[in-house]
């Protein structure tokens, strides 16, 4: 059974052709779209904990073409287990990170 999304349960875009060509490195500031509370924020990928809330920023409040532009594939993959995400964004990744984790042997 399929239930409409509450206010709180967004369209989550889970575009089938993400890969690994997001180039975002560095330095970034997300778009007002994704992050639209509270001041703008620089976050340095290189810090684990920023690259996290990024990642978890544009999961939720993301665009298909926000998700491709921010998160590599790979990453998501590696990272998954760390994110703060709500339920039924988890459940819309799902079936993606079926197809992409590699099994435990």
């Amino acid at each position: 059974m399929t239930t409409a999304p509450t206010a709180r349960e967004r369209p989550v875009a889970v575009p089938d052709d993400l890969d690994d060509s997001a180039r975002i490195e560095g330095i970034v500031r997300l778009p007002q779209s994704i992050r639209w509370s509270g001041e703008p924020i620089d976050y340095d990928l290189a810090n684990p904990r920023h690259l996290r809330s990024v990642y978890e920023q544009v999961l939720r409040e993301g665009t298909e073409d926000d998700v491709r532009r921010f998160v590599r594939a790979s990453t998501l993959v590696e990272i998954w287990d760390e994110l703060y995400l709500p339920a039924y964004v988890r459940a819309a990744w799902e079936p993606w990170l079926q197809t992409h984790r590699v099994p435990h042997s």
